[in-house]
């Protein structure tokens, strides 16, 4: 009997599985396998920078279901392709209205200058640019055109940068939650908001240094792009807002009219029969293949640093993370391909684990051992645990505006006993061992002998970090702990403080690592980035294990359906073509 329902729990679970997720998959493989329409001709590119945009692609293949969003890497690739593809004969860029993230907005602008010198026509329109994000880049993104348009009666706000903190400090106090933090050092100020009412000196020197950083750069990109002074472009913008005319009369933007208007005014440029392609069904018809022979790895990662794998979670939702185990795998696998002559990591992180950065950081020191050199191409942010990872690469590159550095440690917990209480609500412990044991409670506070020692561990992980940085970089230690502290850089005042090597995007690195390698010419890039196919992404999403694929196969049996064992034949194929090839309330230290 109890085997009985075992299988039949299996049986069950298997149909209910098949039922749920094999539409999933069928519409995923269908639209993977749909043929791509034809590139006319005469093409224009339309890219659209208002969807939602990450660094890069996602790596679960049932988010591509419905795209709503698309990411710099592909934009950039994309771009690089368009330029030597005769088909192409311009592209049309709608702005986003309050900008994106600045490093983002960076590596869009070296791409669409490089696709501009090629000779190749930009046009972009804007239905305004308001505050509410940074405008700026939205602003410097149209600069970077060949003819900037804006909608008739819209707004250009594009007056400067703000930023709000919450403190909750005061809450906190009248209802008895105790913060209990600590942080290495004073300007790691990401739990800031949990333990003052308002900007330290250190916290508000620090981000009016980076935001000024970034305005800056903003600026002075922009008027080089239109070929005015840095200075007079900033006073007549910060005398703003103004309106589509006043903008034109300003000499802000060169057009006043629709997008409609913009898009014909292309396409009569493009010549006759000239046709609007939207820029993902163009990035998808022409998806780069890689190549044999010698090449250089590309290894992407984005998102938090986690430990372990990634065991998966909904599957048609966004959100990324490092994993350390994926990632530690990739690289060591690059390392150990005999035609991979270098690698090239993009890496997007605003930090996470130190025992999972450590992890991924030793893959890094075993290419190099392997005469690999490893370049390091930094996206929005390579912060905290993201540049303990960079921190002894051959060489890292970041973008003007990329947020790194952060050298700092951050850990502790919340007390809730206190508060609880007033509601009648009573939290008691039981533990054995030492002292220190229970530490992380949420009861109560820490003691006075439980607070040294996890502030003399905080030390510890500090001094690791900083001794980690100094090795890589070639920096005496005391230097870097003058110019760490926590505190977060842009990638120009990072390179100035010996942080980073070069300012540049993501095809700067590859120059780096071709050079670091000896490669001359065109050399294929190899991307080798941890990937999942469909069936490992149901798996990781539903808790599925082997076993229970299997039992998804006899659901199909039970079906009777033929198209179901062919979807599970395409899947299966898929597997065996993919296996060939913050707030911490733990005892663990965020960077």
């Amino acid at each position: 009997m109890k085997q009985f329902l075992i299988t039949a729990a299996g049986v069950f679970a298997g149909l209910t599985i098949f039922l749920i997720g094999a539409p999933f998959v069928l519409v995923s493989l269908a639209l993977s396998a749909a043929a791509p329409p034809a590139t006319p001709a005469r093409t224009v590119l339309e890219l659209d920078l208002r969807k939602p945009l990450t660094d890069q692609a996602p790596r679960n293949p049932l988010l591509g279901l419905g795209r709503g969003g698309t990411s710099v890497m592909s934009i950039i690739e994309t771009l690089r392709r368009a330029e030597g593809d005769d088909r192409v004969k311009g592209l049309l860029v709608r702005l986003p209205e309050t900008g994106i993230e600045p490093g983002m907005a960076d590596e869009i602008r070296l791409a669409f200058r490089h696709f501009s010198a090629s000779g190749k026509p930009i046009y972009a329109h804007s239905q305004g640019i308001y505050p509410g994000g940074v405008p700026t880049t939205a602003y410097m993104l149209g600069a970077a055109s060949d003819a900037f348009w804006i909608q008739p009666g819209a707004s250009l706000q594009a007056t400067g940068l703000a930023n709000e903190d919450v403190f909750l400090k005061g809450f906190f106090d009248k209802y008895g939650v105790v913060p209990q933090y600590e942080q290495r050092y004073e300007y790691k100020n990401a739990v800031n908001g949990y333990l003052f009412r308002d900007y330290t000196p250190a916290h508000r020197e620090a981000t009016l240094s980076w935001m000024g950083s970034v305005y800056a750069s903003n600026l002075a990109f922009a008027a080089a792009d239109r070929k005015t002074d840095a200075a007079a472009l900033r006073h007549t913008l910060e005398a703003g807002p103004y309106l589509a005319d006043d903008a034109l009369r300003l000499k802000l933007v060169d057009r006043v009219g629709q997008v409609r208007e913009a898009e014909q005014a292309l396409l009569e440029k493009a010549g006759d029969g000239a046709q609007a392609v939207d820029f993902d069904d163009y990035a998808d018809a022409n998806r780069s293949r890689g190549g044999s022979g010698d090449a250089i790895a590309l290894i992407e990662a984005e998102g938090p640093i986690v430990t372990g794998e990634d065991q998966g979670g909904n599957p048609l939702t966004g959100g990324s993370a490092i994993h350390s185990d994926e990632l530690s795998e990739a690289i060591l696998k690059a390392a150990k391909t005999r035609s991979i002559k270098a690698i090239v990591l993009r890496l997007n992180s605003p930090g996470g684990s130190d025992t999972a950065s450590e992890q991924i950081l030793d893959a890094v020191r075993v290419a190099k051992a392997n005469k690999k050199p490893v370049v390091v191409s930094m996206g929005t942010y390579g912060a905290s645990g993201g540049y303990w990872i960079a921190s002894e690469a051959s060489a890292i590159v970041a973008q003007p505006t990329t947020l790194t550095g952060s050298i700092g440690v951050f850990g502790g917990k919340f007390a809730l006993g206190p508060a609880l209480a007033r509601f009648g609500v009573n939290i008691e412990d039981i533990k054995v061992g030492g002292p220190y044991a229970g530490a992380f409670g949420v009861a109560q506070p820490f003691t006075p002998e439980q607070r040294a020692a996890f502030s003399g561990w905080m030390d510890r992980i500090y001094g690791e970090f900083v001794a980690r940085v100094a090795r890589g970089r070639n920096l005496p230690v005391e230097r870097v702990r003058e110019i760490a502290k926590g505190h977060v850089w842009t990638g120009a005042q990072a390179k100035a403080l010996g942080l980073v090597d070069e300012v540049g995007g993501f095809y700067q690195a590859v120059d780096k690592a071709k050079a670091l390698a000896g490669l001359t010419g065109d050399v294929p890039i190899r991307r080798m980035t941890p990937s999942q196919g469909p069936l490992e992404a149901l798996q990781k999403a539903f808790g599925l294990s082997a076993a229970s694929s299997r039992t998804l196969a006899a659901a199909a049996w039970v079906f009777g359906d033929p198209r179901a064992q062919r979807i599970l034949d395409t899947l299966a194929e898929e597997r065996l073509r993919s296996q060939g090839g913050g707030m911490v309330l733990a005892p663990a230290p965020f960077r």
